[in-house]
């Protein structure tokens, strides 16, 4: 059985990193059974990061590399009809992503504006967690900022960076089906991970206003969200409503 090993949900969201949704909407849509842990601290994660499966006894980290992983060992179809082109265009989307994620947890945790109705949130939804607890991961994650650079922007300029991967995604994504057509690959379920966790949170940020405004990007992020929310093994195709 594979354990996936990632940070706990928030919003009705199964997990609030977008880099353990992918994972989990990956093996959702996919069908493959497994165990959800959700935990907080990384410690015992590859490079101490989440989220990260443990695969018969084997830890495997990094978002990319569990679904590589599980494409290989389980012999999964879920790509199969991916071009060379789409695959490539897949990977500049990946890397996007990468790019959105600092601004989104920018906007959580950085900017004053937001990170009150945040820290609450988090407070409400687990009472595990401490003020104390919070302030020094709060800390933690301005130091992360300011080392990866977005923590030297003032807020409209980081947001405006994450605006523009927003408008390349809502340039790609068609108003009907997944990118690619009436089955979800493992780019959408990559795309989902950080949509969802900007569209289902009640936090009125740029991000936020952006995706509410774009009506493919919400029924993208909707239609997964419902497929793996859903007690069936496979996403049904999008159809007009």
């Amino acid at each position: 059985m594979i354990t996936l090993f990632s940070y706990p949900e928030l919003f009705g969201v199964a997990d609030n990193n977008g880099y353990g949704l992918k994972v989990f909407a990956f093996l959702k849509l996919t069908g493959l059974p497994f165990v959800h842990q959700h935990i907080f601290d990384a410690s015992a994660a590859p490079r101490g990061q989440l989220p990260y499966i443990i695969d018969e006894g084997e830890a495997i980290g990094d978002s990319d590399a569990i679904i590589g992983h599980l494409i290989r060992k389980y012999g999964l179809a879920i790509d199969d009809g991916l071009s060379d082109t789409q695959r490539d265009t897949g990977h500049l989307i990946t890397r996007m992503l990468d790019d959105l994620y600092w601004v989104m947890s920018y906007s959580r945790w950085k900017d004053e504006q937001f990170w009150p109705a945040f820290r609450d949130a988090l407070r409400r939804e687990h009472p595990i967690l401490t003020e104390d607890g919070l302030r020094k991961a709060q800390e933690f994650n301005s130091q992360r900022y300011y080392y990866q650079g977005i923590g030297r922007y003032a807020p409209a300029a980081a947001y405006a960076r994450g605006l523009a991967d927003l408008r390349v995604l809502a340039n790609l994504i068609p108003a009907t089906d997944y990118l690619y057509g009436p089955k979800p690959t493992s780019i959408d379920a990559g795309i989902y991970g950080f949509i969802a966790n900007i569209y289902f949170y009640p936090i009125d940020t740029p991000l936020k206003q952006f995706v509410a405004s774009h009506a493919n990007l919400v029924r993208h992020c909707t239609a997964i969200h419902a497929a793996v929310s859903s007690t069936a093994q496979h996403a049904e195709p999008i159809s007009d409503p």
